[in-house]
């Protein structure tokens, strides 16, 4: 039987859920499918939030950073350009991170690290899977494996073989110093990207200025989300082009980073650009957020997000006090910016 739909019908139906706006006897014919389902249960908390201490998973880590940046250079290397280089990030996925669709001469692909079956799974629009075994193996070797695959489905890309935004890059073909992997940490690395991203959705929403999508950026291996002033910044003196692209307006940004460096845990992060006055002194909260002077943002760490008693309440908390310092010190158009109520 179809449908038959009320004025706005959308609106109620996926807002409200009101059942009102189906007009005639179908209200009744679709009284089942539209009713309350059962709730299954999701994953416990500690499933959602999972330990990740860095010195457990570094290895594991730093090799599937040289494998991102071979998939995310992809898709710089076959996606149209977009303003702040938001062609290039990765996505969070139902099973892991994916590129989303890329165009290439016989239709489009998607590349997916599948963090369930542990492939990097190419498909195809002409019904083509090519996987390749996310493993131990050295870097070398998976990118010999990630040329042949792209060749095999015809794929025709140059990639830059040298990994960015680290100390003492190892070209692709010649890295046999990193070849770690561990299921069990890279199955948590992605559940904690699942939370994190889901939350900053739930963010990014009360936004109705520019806003960029949540994504993973491969050069960094961090989920970043950035809202806009919408005043172009001071252009920055001696900035390369990346950093000039992706600094040229005001900007509020946080995310999640599994950490690095002098930082030895996972952190969450949150900074503007450029910094308003005053804005490193601002009371951030929780109480666990502090300001690292060297790195120039707010930290909060991923444990202390983990062990509250709502996670989600206090990684919204914050977002908004680290938002609201950006906004209120730098003179955003607050009422403008964001959505009423």
């Amino acid at each position: 039987m179809e449908l038959e739909w009320g004025p706005h019908c959308f609106y109620h139906i996926f807002r409200e859920r009101d059942e009102s706006c189906l007009t005639g006897s179908t209200a009744a014919a679709t009284e089942g499918a539209m009713g309350v389902r059962p709730v299954l249960p999701g994953p416990a908390p500690a499933e959602r939030w999972p330990e990740l201490p860095l010195s457990q998973w570094a290895g594991t880590r730093d090799t599937l950073h040289m494998w991102t940046q071979m998939v995310g250079k992809l898709r710089l290397a076959l996606s149209p350009r977009v303003n702040h280089w938001w062609e290039v990030p990765l996505y969070v996925s139902p099973r892991g991170l994916t590129t989303s669709a890329m165009p290439y001469p016989r239709g489009i692909f998607e590349a997916e690290f599948d963090f369930l079956a542990h492939v990097l799974r190419f498909t195809t629009s002409l019904d083509e899977t090519r996987t390749i075994a996310l493993a131990p193996r050295t870097v070398a070797d998976f990118y010999s494996e990630f040329l042949g695959t792209l060749a095999g489905l015809g794929v025709d890309a140059r990639i830059w073989p040298v990994p960015v935004e680290i100390a003492n890059p190892i070209r692709f073909h010649r890295d046999t110093q990193h070849a770690f992997y561990d299921r069990e940490y890279a199955r948590r690395f992605w559940r904690i990207l699942i939370s994190a991203d889901t939350i900053l959705k739930e963010f990014r929403a009360r936004f109705i200025g520019k806003a960029s999508p949540v994504h993973f950026f491969w050069g960094s291996f961090d989920l970043a989300a950035t809202r806009f002033s919408g005043r172009r910044a001071p252009e920055r003196p001696n900035a390369d082009k990346v950093t000039r692209e992706a600094y040229s307006h005001e900007v509020w940004s946080a995310g999640w980073w599994p950490g690095g460096g002098e930082i030895t845990s996972p952190m969450f992060y949150a900074y503007a650009a450029p910094e308003p006055a005053e804005f490193r002194k601002a009371p951030i909260r929780p109480a666990a957020a502090w300001y690292h002077s060297q790195l120039g943002e707010f930290l909060l760490p991923y444990e202390a997000v983990r062990q509250a008693s709502d996670p989600r309440a206090a990684l919204l908390e914050f977002l908004e006090s680290s938002y609201e310092a950006a906004a209120n010190l730098g003179g955003w158009d607050r009422a403008t910016l964001e959505r009423p109520g």
